[in-house]
């Protein structure tokens, strides 16, 4: 560091005040690309490490390595081993994994309305779909004017 260049302050996890919401914790279990394109190629159904590799286009072996140990400790994901010489996994997502389906929608749905892409169809008769909110209580959509309701807490 030269005399110029200034230090930037240690960030202190209780001045930020959304650390500890419900919303940072998602972020901390798969909040990067490469994990949420991982989660994605196993909504399919199960894969092995090469077919993973082939499935999320670009990842470094090193980086899925990572990212599936993540996603194991975070309960997201099994690894379930079928060979022991060399030990080799074939890996799925448990049922919290399966969860994140309707996330990561949501995001592909937001993505295509603004790329280039288009937003998803419905495959019956053609209408762009929308994602919205629904209170299983209520048993009914959450409307837009009610959006001060939402809570990440």
């Amino acid at each position: 560091m030269d005399a110029h260049t200034i230090p930037a302050p240690m960030a202190d996890a209780r001045d930020d005040p959304a650390e500890g919401s419900a919303l940072a914790g998602a972020l901390a279990a798969v909040g990067d690309r490469w994990t949420l394109l991982v989660v994605a190629a196993l909504l399919e159904r199960p894969l092995r490490f090469g077919e993973l590799q082939q499935e999320v286009a670009g990842i470094a072996p090193n980086v899925l390595t990572q990212r599936l140990r993540q996603l194991e400790r975070n309960a997201l994901l099994v690894a379930r081993p079928y060979s022991d010489r060399p030990p080799r996994f074939v890996y799925e997502l448990s049922a919290s994994g399966r969860e994140l389906a309707g996330a990561l929608r949501l995001l592909a749905g937001w993505g295509a309305r603004h790329a280039e892409g288009t937003a998803p169809r419905h495959a019956v008769c053609g209408t762009p779909m929308e994602a919205r909110w629904w209170c299983p209580t209520c048993e009914r959509a959450v409307l837009d004017d009610e959006g001060e309701e939402l809570h990440f807490a």
